[in-house]
């Protein structure tokens, strides 16, 4: 379907040009040094780390520490958080660590030709913004508060989303679910609840070698109980999980967000399901290590039904013939016709550019929330039943939209499965990707020079 939306979800790297000039620039320095103090040489930066065939700079880990300490201050008194903010000096070991991983991924990226488009990152910046309820000029204010340029936030924020890619690519192939695992999956008590509770979480992880031996296990629950225990204690979940945690939401205070149980392995849920908002699990253990939860909240469950709406719509597109204000007025003119008592279907089978509906009369059938593009989900969503919209334009161009009824549906088979293979697949992929992450890190060459 013409109006259907792939819905898409940062870090500085070296590339090998970039490598060579972080090279010459450290020899400059020593050139420098000697040439004006025979006394000793004094390189211009040092280096943090080796990954593989790149680096990480001192200056780098510096920039990105005090960047990530700016964020935790302001979210502590966005939040009022009483507990003080955890000391730069703390953060540094775990924010080498994500450059580390970084630097990893993205050369998996680079290998595989991955890149961000102007257009693409310029929609996920304001999109990003408008998730805050910030204007575009006040999220980059933010950043600057933070520490970061414009030209340094759209660099961070392309390398998040290339790394993104790189996880989706490489996790999923490990994931496969098959009809039966679907067909079990509804048949359980869990499949039975697809309209389970919504749950915000806090995670905190100690990975654990696979090699491990019993006196190491045990040392790290040892560990976990501790760290449980302080949890309780002080209610500084957050800051707890920054200065241990070793799972991919660490510097974000271990913040899983809002996430459906269904969502969540299955040795997530279960605990979290014996938990009271603001309760910290008991230590759990998995293939990745041990696991500490916080429920923070929990919201929804019980019977929910779906708003549906049944659309169609006469697409014009403009073209290097047609301007866009040239298609403006044909679509116009088209309103007009239809407005004075023309078919709209009539005129969308002769005049609509969207082929996978001009044939049907315009007709997108029965859709749910989410499936087509915001704008013209927000202009759907305000008219009235048989009323004919105003043209309004998307990536696609020009459209005229008539919604031609609404109902409340219970979740249709197809839906049903379509939802149980997502949160199987969410699952496997949420139980896969700290594995992964593990595993990509132990197979790199890495020589930390701190």
């Amino acid at each position: 379907m013409a109006m259907n939306q792939d819905k898409a979800s940062p870090r500085a790297t070296h590339t090998k040009p970039a490598r060579r000039r972080g090279w010459r620039t450290l020899g400059l320095g020593l050139l420098l040094g000697a040439t004006t103090c025979w006394a000793e040489l004094v390189p211009l930066d040092g280096i943090a780390a080796i990954v593989n065939e790149d680096v990480v700079m001192d200056s780098e880990l510096r920039a990105h520490t005090e960047q990530f300490y700016r964020q935790l201050q302001r979210q502590a008194a966005q939040q009022q958080q009483r507990q003080p903010t955890p000391p730069k000096e703390a953060l540094v070991s775990q924010v080498l660590d994500k450059l580390i991983l970084d630097r990893i991924q993205l050369a998996m990226a680079e290998r595989a030709g991955i890149k961000i488009g102007d257009k693409e990152l310029n929609e996920a910046l304001t999109r990003t913004a408008e998730q805050q309820n910030m204007s575009f000029d006040q999220f980059v204010a933010m950043a600057h508060n933070d520490g970061l340029s414009l030209a340094q936030l759209r660099q961070q924020f392309s390398q998040d989303m290339i790394i993104g890619r790189v996880q989706q690519g490489m996790v999923k192939r490990r994931i496969e679910i098959s009809d039966q695992e679907v067909e079990n999956f509804l048949h359980s008590e869990e499949g039975q609840l697809m309209t389970s509770p919504d749950l915000n979480v806090g995670h905190i992880l100690l990975t654990l070698p696979s090699s491990a031996n019993p006196a190491e296990l045990d040392a790290t629950l040892e560990r976990s109980s501790q760290l449980r225990q302080q949890a309780i204690d002080s209610d500084d979940f957050r800051n707890i999980a920054i200065l241990n945690s070793r799972g991919p939401n660490a510097l974000k205070g271990g913040d899983l967000g809002w996430r459906k149980a269904i969502q969540l392995p299955a040795l997530f849920s279960e605990a979290l399901a014996k938990l009271e908002p603001g309760e910290v699990s008991p230590p759990l253990q998995s293939d990745a290590g041990i696991h500490l939860l916080k429920l923070y909240e929990r919201r929804g469950g019980g019977e929910q039904l779906i708003q549906q709406v049944n659309n169609r719509h006469i697409l014009i597109k403009p073209n290097e013939i047609l301007s866009k204000e040239g298609a403006l007025e044909k679509i116009s003119a088209l309103r007009a016709r239809i407005v004075a008592g023309e078919d709209f279907a009539d005129l969308a089978r002769e005049f609509s550019e969207d082929p996978g509906t001009a044939l049907k009369g315009g007709d997108l059938g029965w859709s749910t929330p989410g499936q087509f593009v915001p704008i013209f989900e927000s202009t759907s969503a305000g008219l009235k039943v048989d009323e004919i919209s105003e043209p309004v334009f998307s990536q696609f161009g020009w459209h005229i939209i008539q919604v031609t009824g609404r109902r409340s549906q219970d979740f249709s088979e197809k839906l049903i499965n379509n939802q149980a293979r997502n949160a199987l697949g969410q699952r496997k992929y949420a139980e896969e990707l700290p594995i992964w992450l593990q595993e990509i890190r132990s197979e790199a060459f890495v020589d930390i020079r701190l």
